[in-house]
């Protein structure tokens, strides 16, 4: 049998008591309405301006190209 390095054992059981003490069962998560959280697949955004990664000020227009754009709202695990 392998030896195992006792810090990655205790990351191992770390994560795995995490991941079960947050799971639910489905019958007591509360029910997430799609259409409800923003727009949707084909829907028409409105125009907008936020920074970029390098502090350039993009918007609707600046990103579309000529077969339009995919915007992918992403959260992060520090917001």
């Amino acid at each position: 049998m392998r030896k195992f390095n006792h810090k990655v054992l205790l990351i191992l059981a770390a994560v795995a008591g995490f991941s079960s003490s947050t799971m639910m069962p489905a019958a007591e998560r509360e029910q997430v309405v799609v259409s409800n959280l923003g727009p949707q697949i084909g829907e028409q955004v409105p125009d907008f301006q936020l920074s970029d990664q390098f502090g350039e000020l993009q918007n609707l227009e600046s990103i579309m190209g000529p077969n339009g754009a995919m915007i992918l709202f992403h959260r992060s695990a520090d917001w």
